[in-house]
């Protein structure tokens, strides 16, 4: 049994550029479309597993009144019948004969569990139920296909049916953040945004109707070639201006910007009404959604507002001035007869803690371990100096903007060493012996220490256990997880933690560092395998993870398909952006390992991670540079050899 949840999708600006810029393949003087979009907090949760036909269920609450359980054999010309008839069914029967015709794959039983979305209101809750649907046989028939993949299913499942759906309608499918579609031809490309405070959106359904498939093939009149003034008009407001005002947007967002980005939102409105709405006046008038924006007693609770959707009175949004007004606006326009809802958008989190457990003896470097920790081994750098292990892991996090630095050490005895290197000057003895730069430098070894935090793993209980001790520290947010025996060389100006960071704030998900080893070399790693996500193969929607698999096992099973055709292995890099859900995780490993002692488990960081990973995704990311370790003398002698080449060298 998998759970699933899909949102349903808000277009904060762009509207109809999706299939605008797909007449780029008969015009090439039509601009790219581009569309900012957002999954929202409400959707479609399920319960999904494998089934000899195909069943559609519900316990849920809102929807128990007209709903009736499906089922179909997974027979592809009695599933494209269900597509074509418009029934309550159509949009899942087209995704399942699209599945069953190209993975001939068996049947999947799918039990919706809770339905906060609202139907056929400019939402896009026919694409989430055929992105639930797409990534229902994916997850359970491990058919790999990344979130591209599952959209571009999902979109022609619905094709299947009556329905005349965009290209930015299955945007649910990337979950619950905004992303930038960008509509070139046949082409889409898919950015996350950064968001830089919270943004207070108000969405409503107008309760009126309008005509969706009249709106689209008026405007569709005007392509690919405008033919008088007011086509190239709407040529232009859905091309060039469209680009001006997303741009803005996106700025907006990542400044923080909520009053520019509401006033901006009301410009579009204003935008669409002189360039779009005269094609299809009858539809497009509008006269409830202008009511509702020229409402006196919103416009002190709002930045700004504008249709949704194809426009029309189907829907409204808002972007309201705060949570006050937020749920002040959702109440007036309740007391209005509308439905409303609420959605925040959420700042995409910045990382600004680190991690590195250093509480292991290093017994396969005994006996040095006996008067030196590991962590301490003296290594050349590219600048002449012969820098401690962990002062270059500490320099790699200040470089990358991390503001606090919680050190795991093994007991409070510890301390002691770490608080003599960063916390204690030199005596004026010392320091005199050293040339102005070095000088100078003792001052930033001294900076650094400001920055560290202390937590002691009394019990040695395995990696996760030790992990688990900074959970206090953690406070919720997410944090970067450094190894203490293992080096980092950034072939960048940035260095590898920030480079995992930027990653990170793309997809708001648990992110691991990977890096691409032999096959033969699997059994000494963590292995992580998926699907890419992007064309340039740096991004891998992870969908296992092992921990230092056997090379047979991990040739037949853990092979990531790259764009040649040949399988890499993917190991784990030494650097993760762990979230709340490993610590919760974690909390609950251990308990499990505490009501039975008599098995001795120790707690692991990466059933942990997988766990995390079954529910909420993981993502690995190609960071460009190489990693040098500690940890054992073989690969100490190699590091200490090579670390201090500079990269030319």
């Amino acid at each position: 049994m998998i759970k699933l949840f899909v949102p349903g999708r808000l277009c904060l600006f762009g509207e109809h550029t999706d299939w605008a810029g797909h007449y780029r393949t008969m015009n090439a003087q039509i601009a790219p479309g581009a569309a900012i979009v957002t999954g929202i907090e409400q959707g479609i949760t399920a319960e999904v597993e494998r089934s000899s036909i195909f069943e559609v269920q519900s316990c849920a609450p809102q929807i128990s009144g007209e709903w009736h359980d499906f089922a179909c054999r997974m027979d592809e010309q009695e599933l494209k019948r269900v597509a074509r008839s418009g029934s309550f069914f159509c949009y899942c029967a087209g995704v399942a004969s699209y599945m069953l015709e190209w993975y001939k794959v068996g049947g999947v039983r799918i039990k919706i569990t809770d339905m906060t979305l609202p139907i056929k209101s400019g939402l896009s809750s026919s694409a989430a139920i055929c992105v639930l649907v797409a990534r229902a046989f994916n997850q359970i028939y491990n058919l790999n296909l990344n979130t591209m993949g599952e959209m571009n299913i999902a979109y022609v499942g619905e094709l299947r049916t009556s329905s005349r759906c965009g290209r930015l309608d299955q945007a649910c499918a990337f979950g619950v953040k905004p992303i930038l579609m960008n509509f070139d031809g046949d082409e889409i490309e898919v950015k996350s945004l950064n968001v830089k405070r919270k943004l207070y959106w108000v969405f409503a359904d107008l309760m009126r109707e309008k005509d969706t498939i009249k709106i689209l093939a008026s405007l569709n009149k005007a392509y690919p070639f405008p033919s008088n003034p007011q086509e190239e008009a709407l040529h232009e407001a859905l091309g060039k201006k469209n680009l001006e005002i997303v741009d803005k947007a996106i700025k907006y967002m990542a400044e923080g910007k909520a009053e520019a980005l509401g006033k901006l939102m009301t410009q579009a409105e204003e935008l669409f009404d002189k360039a779009v709405a005269p094609l299809c006046i009858d539809q497009l008038a509008a006269p409830r959604l202008h009511e509702i924006l020229a409402d006196e007693h919103i416009k002190p609770l709002v930045w700004g507002g504008k249709g949704v959707g194809s426009h029309g009175d189907g829907s409204v949004q808002f972007l309201a001035r705060d949570a006050a007004t937020q749920q002040q606006l959702i109440d007036y326009l309740e007391q209005q007869g509308l439905h409303a809802y609420k959605f925040t958008l959420q700042p995409v989190h910045t990382v600004r803690k680190a991690i590195i457990p250093v509480a292991g003896f290093g017994t396969r470097l005994y006996p040095s371990t006996r008067c030196m920790k590991k962590d301490f081994f003296p290594i050349p750098c590219p600048d002449g100096m012969v820098r401690p292990v962990i002062l270059i892991l500490l320099e790699e996090l200040v470089q990358s903007g991390i503001e606090d630095i919680c050190l795991v050490l093994g007991s409070e005895e510890e301390r002691k060493l770490y608080m003599d290197f960063f916390e204690r000057p030199l005596s004026e003895e010392h320091l005199s012996k050293l040339n102005i730069e070095s000088q100078e430098y003792e001052t930033h070894i001294m900076d650094i220490g400001k920055r560290l935090h202390y937590v002691y793993q009394n019990e040695k209980r395995g990696f996760g256990h030790a992990v688990y001790q900074a959970a206090e520290f953690a406070h919720g947010e997410p944090v970067l997880l450094m190894l203490g025996d293992t080096l980092y060389r950034s072939k960048t100006n940035k260095p590898c933690a920030l480079q995992l960071i930027e990653a990170y704030e793309a997809t708001n998900t648990l992110t691991l560092g990977l890096y691409p080893i032999n096959v033969k070399e699997t059994s000494h790693f963590g292995i992580m395998s998926g699907v890419w996500e992007d064309k340039k193969e740096t991004l891998l929607r992870v969908s296992a993870l092992h921990e230092k698999p056997k090379s047979s096992y991990a040739e037949e099973f853990l092979g990531v398909r790259n764009s040649e055709g040949d399988h890499e292995y993917c190991s784990v890099f030494g650097q993760y952006i762990l979230t709340q859900d490993v610590f919760n995780q974690l909390e609950k490993d251990i308990r499990e390992a505490d009501a039975h002692p008599e098995q001795k488990k120790e707690i692991e960081l990466t059933s942990a991670l997988d766990a995390v990973r079954k529910v909420n995704g993981m993502f690995g990311v190609r960071l460009k540079g190489e990693r040098y370790d500690m940890g054992n003398p073989a690969a100490m002698v190699n590091t200490v050899a090579t670390f201090a080449m500079a990269d030319d060298d």
